[in-house]
């Protein structure tokens, strides 16, 4: 995948571009009415704007997020096959449009992870006419408090970039994000703005417990 920093061209638009089973525990017989417990709160974020880049100061660059953690949806054999906490799904869309020239791609969340205010969130590139498909992006989210703007980071442009890594044109080669990988969120929120739901991440199911420490 090639690297294409916003807002270095003229012509174009560019990028914005091994588990352990443990022993289940023995199933009691519990009355029916004493069961009933509120549903977990899953992690998410979702909402849609406008932001302002430094880089590219005059264009239009927006994106629109929504996604939610699903834990433990995505097997990945051997080393994770019931998936991972960070597990997510949804939609990322984003455009960058400078005069009549517009880039844009959609991409769909493979992981989310939350701390109080703070997201950050990968997707794979479905659709896109600058991103190639199935690369992987990375998306930052911070939800601005008492009276502050929010915030959004994105994993190219300024930033994942190895001046060793190039083509055989000498052109720089952006490396994939990997999963849940993205930088702070460099970019200010000009129009629209982002929720962010916290939830803390789930314990694997085939994870053992740690053997009691003994002094």
């Amino acid at each position: 995948m090639r690297i294409t920093t916003i807002g270095a061209t003229a012509t174009a638009v560019a990028v914005l571009a091994s588990p352990i089973t443990s022993t289940p525990a023995p199933v009691l017989a519990v009355p029916a009415a004493s069961v009933v417990s509120k549903p977990a709160k899953a992690a998410s974020v979702h909402g849609e704007a406008r932001i302002s880049y430094i880089e590219s100061i005059h264009d239009d660059i927006r994106f629109t997020i929504h996604a939610e953690q699903t834990p433990f949806t995505r097997p990945m054999p051997p080393t994770a096959p019931e998936g991972l906490s960070t597990d997510a799904r949804g939609t990322l869309k984003f455009s960058h449009s400078r005069g009549e020239v517009t880039g844009w791609a959609e991409a769909t969340v493979d992981c989310l992870v939350t701390s109080g205010r703070t997201a950050t969130l990968t997707a794979v590139v479905t659709k896109s006419n600058v991103e190639e498909p199935g690369a992987r992006l990375g998306i930052s989210v911070q939800q601005g408090g008492k009276g502050e703007p929010d915030r959004l980071g994105f994993s190219w442009g300024v930033v994942n970039v190895e001046a060793e890594n190039v083509d055989e044109n000498g052109q720089l080669v952006r490396p994939q994000a990997g999963s849940c990988i993205a930088p702070a969120p460099f970019t200010t929120v000009i129009k629209g703005g982002y929720k962010v739901v916290h939830a803390e991440i789930t314990k694997s199911p085939t994870q053992p417990e740690p053997a009691p420490h003994h002094s």
